[in-house]
């Protein structure tokens, strides 16, 4: 991921082994990491049982909250892709019954949302 997309708090792709290291303990017995994104603090990651959201807070970053979505608690979506002038590509995902969505996250152009669309679907979807 580029610093200047990390600036703009575009999302990039972070590898399994880095996600299982650093948040294996967040995993319950029989869940796998999936796919994973960082955002230069904050990390989202997509298991095979639930979508997590690490938010790094404070100036320090020595306090974090670990927010967990079950995929059926999820009850829309959307994908815009990168535009020929656009740096980014974007997620919304809504929650239960609310109105605007309750997640957005911006992704920069080496991340396939395709393949993010895929995997939220096919948890969504069943």
């Amino acid at each position: 991921m580029g610093i200047f997309s990390a600036i703009l708090g575009n999302a990039g792709s972070v590898s399994q082994e880095d996600l299982i290291k650093k948040y294996g303990q967040l995993l319950t017995a029989n869940e796998e990491i999936e796919m994973g994104f960082k955002l230069i603090r904050d990390t989202f990651i997509f298991t095979n049982k639930r979508l997590i959201l690490v938010d790094v807070q404070g100036i320090t970053g020595s306090k974090t909250e670990y927010k967990s979505i079950a995929y059926k608690n999820i009850t829309r979506f959307s994908v815009e892709t990168a535009g020929t002038f656009d740096l980014d590509a974007e997620l919304k995902i809504w929650i239960s019954s609310e109105q605007h969505p309750s997640i957005v996250k911006q992704f920069n152009k080496s991340v396939n949302v395709y393949e993010v669309q895929k995997i939220l679907a096919f948890h969504v979807l069943g």
